[in-house]
């Protein structure tokens, strides 16, 4: 067959890029994986792929020259012969820059994360600061500790506040008139305080969480 020579160069190819990518890959630390593990590398034209690892480009592009050995069978046309080759040389390309720029990926997928993550710690500032709870940051924020020692004294004053609400309905069943009306308003009045006792107590979990997030991050 006169297309002999052009088929095994492609296959020769694609044994040489095989061998490059199963190095790659498997030099790929697994922060880097966990990092591009939704990326996507490629136009969805050429390689159907997520993430930093390329082996699966490979058997795509096996198949390209499968097809190609297909079509040079029966002797089709010139110009989808061209296309096919122009397909594979495509695909070789775009894999061999992939190779050549996980690095770059790698940083970028960090950059964005590490972005989204002070996004999303802007925003909850943004709230506690409008929550009315920001003195608790402002005393406590040296250690964790000090951050659980202020969430048990919430949760102490939590369960001590619904206790008092309990006696204080108790009481309600036996009052009447002016003395029910008082006693109606004042278990009004602990319902709200248990309200804001609760939104600290949200607020200081949430602050334990910004607080220990990188030490859990580094230590993964």
């Amino acid at each position: 067959m006169k297309y002999d020579g052009l088929l095994s160069r492609l296959r020769s190819q694609l044994k040489t890029l095989e061998q490059e990518v199963l190095q790659h890959d498997a030099s790929l630390p697994a922060h880097s994986r966990k990092l591009m593990q939704d990326t996507e590398r490629f136009n969805d034209e050429l390689f159907i792929q997520h993430g930093a690892q390329l082996y699966p480009c490979i058997g795509q592009i096996e198949k390209d020259i499968k097809q190609l050995e297909q079509r040079l069978k029966l002797n089709l046309n010139a110009s989808t012969i061209i296309a096919a080759c122009e397909r594979i040389n495509d695909r070789f390309s775009a894999v061999k820059r992939a190779l050549a720029t996980t690095g770059i990926g790698v940083k970028a997928a960090a950059q964005a994360k590490d972005s989204a993550r002070k996004r999303i710690l802007a925003s909850q500032e943004r709230r506690h600061d409008n929550s009315g709870f920001a003195w608790i940051a402002a005393g406590v924020m040296q250690n964790s500790h000090q951050l659980y020692e202020e969430l048990n004294k919430h949760l102490n004053w939590a369960r001590k506040i619904e206790s008092k609400i309990e006696q204080m309905e108790t009481i309600l069943e036996n009052c009447h008139g002016t003395d029910k009306i008082k006693t109606q308003n004042e278990i009004l009045l602990m319902h709200r305080r248990l309200g804001k006792c609760r939104q600290a107590i949200s607020y200081i979990e949430d602050r334990i969480q910004a607080f220990e997030r990188p030490y859990h991050s580094h230590n993964r």
